[in-house]
């Protein structure tokens, strides 16, 4: 039943000479085996629900034993970072971004940590609850404003890069935040870069792209973050001029070991190079790592290990 459902909703719909397509999620409780009264099939038919939107949108989700207890962890997460907004308890932590070529220091990457005196969190956990209980537009703007104001006070003016949500593009003006943490902060915008994900194409392309437009004309440099594990759409390159591409770290932890994930990272460097873009090689953290990723060409390197030294 959950099935013919779904295929029903997906079928495309014309209003007003338009076609549009409608997605779903179903979560399924059954009685008397998950719950014999209505409000606990209901509480657990949405934690099922929960469960389907979280694996993959538009399927259906049947409720077993043990995901009211992942539920409940996950709201007590939500609550946790809403007292953490209001007391301000998040800090920035700064990774290195060095120059392979000159081993020189160019900037830093802002990246949000859990503070001392909260359980340690990943941002892993908890920037996806974040951006579920949409959470992730008042956090970002905080990151914004506290990564460009630090950055302002250096004595030398290394670059800053700050990650940016899809749902930042989406709930509001984008532009006019950026404009007040760059106003608020004295920070020169060429100095500013920005890094999002493949998944932001999801979302209305041409307003996205109208945006990432707008930041650009200012002097803020985007980068793609992540290539190679979204949806890596070439054609997303040739409808906006990316500044940089990003290899994740999952290619580069593996290139020691495995000869293939070498060679995607040459091809993404190779990439970078036909289309004028600089690329970053995500986690380096060993010298081995830092010499296979500039194989065949100087690319920018994050590496904490190299840089302490």
């Amino acid at each position: 039943m959950a099935t013919r459902l779904l295929k029903l909703l997906a079928e495309p719909r014309e209003i007003n000479g338009l076609q549009f397509v409608c997605a779903a999620s179903i979560g399924v409780a059954i009685s008397p085996t998950d719950a014999e009264d209505w409000e606990g099939l209901l509480t657990r038919a949405d934690i099922a629900l929960y469960r389907a939107k979280a694996e993959s949108r538009g399927n259906a989700s049947f409720f077993e034993t043990g995901m009211d207890t992942i539920f409940r962890k996950r709201r007590c997460l939500e609550a946790d970072l809403r007292r953490a907004m209001e007391t301000s308890a998040f800090h920035l932590a700064y990774q290195p971004l060095v120059d392979l070529q000159g081993a020189e220091l160019v900037g830093f990457e802002a990246l949000l940590r859990w503070p001392e005196g909260w359980e340690p969190q990943s941002p892993a956990n908890f920037i996806p609850v974040a951006e579920e209980a949409g959470l992730i537009v008042p956090i970002g703007a905080w990151v914004l404003e506290t990564a460009c104001r630090e950055a302002a006070s250096w004595t030398k003016p290394l670059k800053i890069a700050v990650n940016l949500s899809p749902l930042q593009f989406s709930s509001g003006d984008i532009v006019a935040v950026v404009d007040r943490a760059l106003e608020s902060s004295g920070l020169d915008p060429v100095r500013l870069e920005f890094e999002v994900t493949e998944s932001l194409r999801l979302q209305n392309t041409e307003t996205v792209l109208d945006q990432l437009a707008r930041l650009r004309s200012s002097g803020i440099s985007i980068a793609l973050d992540d290539f190679g594990t979204g949806y890596s759409s070439l054609s997303y390159h040739w409808k906006f001029p990316f500044d940089k591409v990003r290899i994740d770290r999952s290619f580069v932890t593996q290139m020691e070991v495995d000869p293939k994930a070498a060679d995607i990272v040459d091809t993404v460097v190779a990439l970078g190079r036909i289309l004028g873009l600089t690329v970053t090689a995500e986690g380096v953290e060993t010298p081995d790592q830092a010499k296979h990723s500039g194989r065949r060409d100087a690319i920018k390197a994050r590496n904490i290990y190299l840089a302490v030294l």
